[in-house]
């Protein structure tokens, strides 16, 4: 069934008035014509004639022509007729179906504006869904790294009960170790191999010079912000604690390099030649507001770090910042390139292995942060595309991408903690 509407009726057509007047003008032939002369008065005798003859025609004529000026009246006003029949059926169509289409309006205007709500409610509705999503989610990592550091924390204590238990057994046994007195300070850095001058010359032609140093821990600074009593361990020729006495934070350097502590102290700055882990013994529990180590760790054997981080867990205040900075070893050119040229350098550590040692004596909130990207433009830069090689520039430009993060990403990181 179509639904295309029938076409609008139309009115009948008027009627055809074309030769009406020609007709009432021609059909009495034996009407006299306008006196003007002779031919006149013999057309007017001649027509007279024809009347007589004719008269029956004549008759035929004005009936014939009556009969078409009726009719001619009669169609105008049937014309005139529909047309205001049509009108007026129109007009009552529109006044049935006004009222109709009227609450039919005002029906959609109600419904679209109770639509326009439910959209408004729903769009609250997602708004404060995406809200609870980013919240929930937000909670969610921070219990997810919370159960990683607490299961870490709880490995590491089942461990420790292991391990005393063993030495309660020896002890009753009577055949204890003997306690490894071998003194921290005999696992202190292997710094000590190089006399305090030459590495002091090494720092300034491969780490870079002070302004450079101080340009890159600048960042740090600002975790240590409202903190007292910072102690910087390794603190080499005082670029940070420069930094630190520029931003009002008190704080003390430590150094096991006779001749970096002179050119701390020439500047001014606070700062002691002795063993960090020896240092931080001395002092009283929960002293230390902040502890800073750049560029120290990978000089040090695992058990004396581990010492270290120990003592730092006792003497920090609780909430106090740990900030350990170190050569990134999952860069491969950092370590080729950075740890190899240092001979002092005593193990590497991996991001995930510092971390896990951090979360292991204790530290909370443990976060690995990325520094020093290698340049972009020094790269392994990927193939533009080329029809006549078809996928094989796809390949290419994966290994490519594969190699450079594992030859040329960040060049260092640094593993930040608090004392809870």
């Amino acid at each position: 069934m179509s639904d295309t509407l029938p076409p609008r009726p139309a009115p009948i057509p008027p009627p055809d008035r074309s030769q009406i007047e020609r007709l009432n003008a021609l059909y009495d032939f034996t009407a006299p014509v306008t006196p003007g002369g002779w031919r006149s008065r013999l057309t007017d005798r001649v027509r007279a004639w024809l009347g007589r003859i004719l008269f029956r025609q004549r008759e035929f004529n004005a009936a014939l022509v009556e009969h078409l000026n009726r009719n001619e009246a009669v169609a105008t006003a049937a014309h005139h007729a529909s047309a205001q029949t049509i009108r007026w059926i129109e007009e009552q169509i529109q006044e049935q179906i006004r009222e109709p289409i009227r609450s039919f309006t005002e029906e959609l205007e109600r419904q679209a504006g109770e639509m326009e709500g439910y959209r408004d409610e729903i769009e609250r509705h997602h708004q404060a869904l995406a809200a609870w999503e980013r919240r929930t989610g937000s909670a969610v990592a921070s219990l997810t790294t919370a159960h990683e550091e607490l299961r870490t924390s709880f490995g590491v204590l089942q461990q420790a009960v292991q391990n005393l238990k063993r030495e309660i057994g020896r002890l009753s046994e009577g055949t204890a170790r003997p306690a490894v007195a071998a003194s921290v300070s005999t696992a202190a850095p292997a710094i000590e191999s190089l006399d305090s001058h030459k590495y002091v010359g090494f720092e300034d032609q491969f780490r870079g010079s002070s302004s450079d140093i101080r340009q890159r821990v600048s960042e740090y600074v600002p975790l240590f912000q409202g903190a007292q009593n910072v102690l910087d361990i390794g603190c080499g020729r005082g670029e940070f604690l420069t930094l630190l006495r520029d931003a009002g934070i008190p704080a003390r350097g430590v150094d096991i390099n006779g001749a970096m502590i002179d050119v701390c102290r020439q500047q001014g700055m606070e700062a002691e030649e002795a063993d960090a882990v020896a240092y931080l013994s001395r002092q009283p529990d929960r002293s230390v507001g902040g502890l800073f180590a750049a560029q120290v760790v990978e000089h040090l054997e695992p058990h004396y770090l581990n010492a270290l981080l120990e003592a730092a867990y006792d003497k920090l205040q609780p909430g106090a910042p740990i900030v350990l900075e170190t050569i990134n070893p999952a860069c491969w050119f950092a370590f080729f390139e950075s740890y190899l040229r240092d001979i002092t350098h005593v193990r590497a550590l991996h991001p995930d292995t510092l971390k896990f040692l951090l979360i292991a004596s204790g530290f909370q909130g443990v976060e690995i942060r990325y520094r020093s990207p290698y340049p972009e433009h020094e790269k392994l830069q990927p193939l533009a595309p080329h029809a006549s090689l078809g996928d094989t520039v796809d390949t290419l430009n994966a290994n490519v991408e594969r190699i450079n993060r594992l030859l040329f990403t960040w060049l260092d990181y640094a593993a930040i903690g608090r004392r809870p």
